[in-house]
């Protein structure tokens, strides 16, 4: 059986850099053609698009703002260039936000982490992903038969129907949440369903425990990190060490309430660009933490690796009635550089709000007062100054850290 599904995978870096030189300008250019991204992108010159550090220059698209610039300028919100007659499928997904598909094979750029989980052409998969207005069926269902299998187009639920249906066409692999997997386990009782034997999921936790359980039943389960808008950004490979980004994806990790990378291994914002004219993405930023894993896979992919999921990154809380964001912490580093992180900790004291914001610093004359100063003027809210030791805060992403009880 093949490792890798072709050369791409296993690029060297400079191939991969001039790759990225080659595709990035027309992805810009095609962004350009859209009103929306056409006023994002203001004094933006395609051509000098070439390599991550020019990208960074782009601001970020938040997807959490992406539901109003659609009810204002319906259906994209301006973003798309082509109206939806374009589309060879159009969606809703939660949000709500609305996409459409591609024309051509595997327009979410699926196949990958299928072949990567084990998946080839031949091989029967049972898709439990629904295929009713949202996007999910019909990404997993290109992806498969992009490779060469057959779909039994299930969707979710309707337990008793999905084990007829395993009885009859027999698949290999099962395609779908993790949670949903092992419900038709336990429900299949001593009915055979040996023949699903690899397994790629998401759209939930994969906890160690459910991956002990499932290997344990002679399933050889995979992770795939995606979502409605992008299809694959990133999969589990047999080296079982992280994940690996989609060859058709640029990522960043960026601090949150930002659109400033930061170094490796240091957890921030996953950001996320497409390199295909067709579909441009530019910088929309997921809401999701996660950090890059340096060095290349020991499967031999050699695209970037991240973590995995690491919570979200949207931490706005209300304090004493008003909203103190992430953006508002990074406007404090800002003003005082060569500090390190920052946390802001909220909780109660007496009954009130109370604010903290704990700064990584070697410890400068006055700095405690300037900060002080800083929070207050960004916030319009008072709040206690704690400078701590450098490299002492958690490196988990987190800049607003609620700790007020609950109810």
């Amino acid at each position: 059986m093949a490792d890798h599904m072709d050369a791409q995978e296993t690029r060297d870096a400079a191939a991969r850099a001039t790759e990225v030189a080659r595709r990035l300008p027309l992805v810009v250019a095609a962004a350009l053609q859209a009103p929306a991204q056409a006023a994002r992108l203001s004094g933006i010159d395609p051509a000098g698009m070439t390599d991550r550090a020019a990208l960074a220059r782009i601001p970020v698209l938040r997807k959490a703002d992406l539901p109003a610039a659609q009810k204002a300028d319906p259906p994209f919100g301006g973003f798309v260039a082509d109206p939806p007659g374009a589309f060879a499928r159009l969606f809703t997904s939660p949000g709500p936000i609305f996409e459409g598909e591609r024309a051509g094979a595997d327009p979410w750029h699926m196949a990958r982490a299928f072949f990567a989980a084990g998946f080839r052409a031949g091989d029967v998969a049972l898709n439990t992903f629904s295929y009713h207005l949202t996007p999910g069926g019909w990404i997993m269902d290109g992806g498969l038969r992009a490779l060469g299998c057959a779909v039994i187009p299930s969707g979710p639920g309707n337990t008793e129907a999905q084990l007829d249906l395993v009885a009859a066409f027999r698949p290999a692999g099962y395609v779908g949440t993790p949670d949903f997997l092992k419900i038709l386990l336990d429900a299949a009782g001593a009915r055979d369903v040996s023949c699903i034997r690899r397994a790629l999921v998401s759209g939930a936790a994969f906890p160690p425990s459910l991956q002990a359980e499932i290997a344990a039943r002679g399933i050889d389960a995979y992770q795939m990190y995606g979502t409605a808008d992008l299809g694959c950004v990133a999969y589990e490979t047999p080296a079982r060490e992280g994940l690996v980004v989609a060859e058709e994806v640029l990522l960043e990790i960026v601090r949150p309430g930002t659109g400033d990378p930061v170094p490796d291994g240091e957890v921030g914002e996953v950001v996320v660009s497409v390199l295909d004219p067709a579909h441009p993405v530019l910088r929309l930023a997921l809401g999701d933490l996660s950090a890059v894993l340096p060095g290349a896979s020991p499967c031999g992919r050699t695209n970037t690796r991240i973590v995995g999921w690491r919570g979200r990154a949207d931490q706005t809380a209300k304090v004493k009635g008003m909203f103190v964001r992430p953006e508002q912490v990074a406007e404090i580093a800002a003003r005082h550089p060569g500090v390190g992180r920052l946390r802001l900790v909220i909780t109660r004291i007496g009954e009130q709000d109370a604010m903290a914001l704990r700064v990584e610093a070697a410890g400068a004359e006055g700095l405690v007062d300037a900060l002080a100063a800083s929070l207050q003027a960004v916030t319009r809210l008072r709040g206690a100054v704690e400078v701590v030791s450098p490299g002492s805060l958690p490196n988990d992403g987190k800049v607003i850290a609620d700790e007020r009880p609950v109810g």
